[in-house]
């Protein structure tokens, strides 16, 4: 028997059955809400390439564990830069990325449009209070690339900003690596057929329209803009302390998978000895006595058993 607050305890290979299998909805869960219109049958997801992916995913996941404790234990500091078109999957690679990490190491960066103030700073200057200190991963979701992408297609800087900002990105990078930052950039590249296509699924997915901007709709129309700008970008910025890898991104899984094996491959990580964890016996204090909750304190019980 064991008390309300207590659970019972699961045989080892039973539990860590339980904890995988809780792992896989977890998976499957975001997958449904990521690549499935909400009228499809999520059976639809069990398929033995479907099982492939998410069996691999989790053993890509347990070594970015391994690499966050590695990180953390010789106080490295990372910072990946995810660009690309709208809907090119930067959002959802860096799900899978941080889905099992500790946020307190590795954490995701997503500014919106800067402030009036900011516009009269140093270009940089928003961004260097998010780099990591020892011991973090940063990702970029977008970054100071904006100004080489969307700011010069959309015309919010002008050409000689633009050009300012081709001559010193190079020496910020080289000062970044110099300062003990491994900095690694990532483009993700999709086809003009596939942005299409992804467009038109979000515009008739109800829980998806929300991703889609009067910005995200013009940017659609300057596709060849978008385009010349970003040779340039790639032309100007790919240096050797810090080249741009570009992900091939039309099909989705692969690419995930593609770019969370080449971001491992860039660490000589291992994984770091942990003390062995006991949970230490529980207090009983006899004289204490567990005070009722009022019934109207709990939330409605819409689903579960009765």
């Amino acid at each position: 028997m064991t008390s309300e607050n207590e659970k019972p305890v699961l045989p080892t290979h039973q539990a860590d059955q339980e904890t995988h299998l809780e792992m896989l909805d977890e998976e499957v869960e975001l997958e449904f809400g990521d690549d499935l219109a909400i009228s499809q049958d999520i059976e639809s997801l069990n398929t033995p390439e479907n099982r492939s992916y998410f069996q691999e995913l989790l053993r890509l996941q347990a070594e970015l564990v391994k690499l966050q404790d590695w990180v953390a234990h010789h106080k490295k500091k990372v910072v990946v830069i995810f660009e690309g078109r709208d809907s090119a999957g930067k959002g959802g690679a860096i799900k899978r990325i941080t889905q099992r990490l500790n946020p307190r190491i590795c954490r995701v960066v997503a500014l919106s449009a800067p402030s009036d103030r900011e516009r009269t700073q140093w270009y940089f200057q928003r961004y260097v209070p998010h780099l990591p200190a020892g011991g973090e991963i940063v990702l970029f979701d977008r970054s100071w690339y904006n100004r080489a992408g969307v700011e010069r297609v959309m015309g919010f800087c002008s050409e000689a900003e633009v050009e300012d900002f081709f001559k010193t990105v190079p020496e910020f990078e080289r000062m970044l690596v110099s300062s003990g930052i491994t900095l690694i950039k990532y483009w993700f590249s999709i086809t003009d057929n596939e942005q299409y296509d992804r467009f038109q699924a979000r515009i008739n997915d109800p829980l998806k329209q929300w991703k889609l901007s009067p910005m995200d709709l013009e940017s659609r129309r300057r596709w060849e803009l978008y385009t010349k700008a970003k040779e340039a970008m790639l032309e100007r910025t790919h240096i050797p302390e810090a080249p741009w890898w570009i992900v091939e991104a039309v099909e989705k899984k692969s690419a995930r998978l593609n770019c969370i094996a080449h971001l491992l491959s860039h660490f000589p990580y291992e994984e770091v000895p942990r003390p062995e964890v006991t949970l230490p016996p529980r207090e009983h204090h006899p004289d204490y006595i567990r005070h009722p909750i009022p019934p109207e304190m709990f939330v409605p019980k819409i689903y579960g058993d009765a």
